[in-house]
């Protein structure tokens, strides 16, 4: 084991319950027709993407697993080395791959699929970050 910088980590887990209550209001009142619900959807998938992938590569630094090569990768580096179970890989390669044609191709955005994922995306950040936490427990 290596550095952890439990401060970093902890200020990202921090930050998840915002972004869990920010998805769940949207979703009450989602109005596809309204650019400020659209942008808001973007900017909370974007945000609970950067957690995620930002949680995992301090994870994968600090304890010395193997290096990560994408985004896709970090989640499944973090599978092999049981930080959470593989039934989060799906649902959470799916919405890291969501980072790109958020960031670079949003002109073109199939915003469906993003209704999807943020109908799902409290339940599954909070899986998430309670199996970082039991790991991170376990760990240390």
């Amino acid at each position: 084991m290596y550095y952890v910088d439990r401060k970093q980590i902890e200020d990202r887990l921090g930050f998840v319950p915002y972004i869990v209550e920010a998805s769940e209001r949207l979703c009450q009142t989602w109005d596809a027709s309204d650019p400020l619900h659209v942008f808001a959807q973007e900017r909370i998938l974007h945000l609970a993407i950067e957690v995620i992938t930002d949680v995992g590569s301090l994870l994968i630094d600090g304890f010395l697993m193997r290096d990560a090569s994408s985004y896709e990768d970090i989640i499944q580096v973090l599978i092999v080395e049981k930080v959470f179970s593989a039934d989060l890989e799906v649902p959470l390669i799916e919405l890291v791959k969501l980072r790109k044609p958020l960031v670079q191709e949003y002109m073109h955005l199939d915003r469906l699929t993003l209704q999807a994922m943020t109908t799902r995306l409290s339940s599954l950040l909070r899986i998430w970050e309670a199996s970082v936490l039991l790991f991170m427990k376990q760990e240390l």
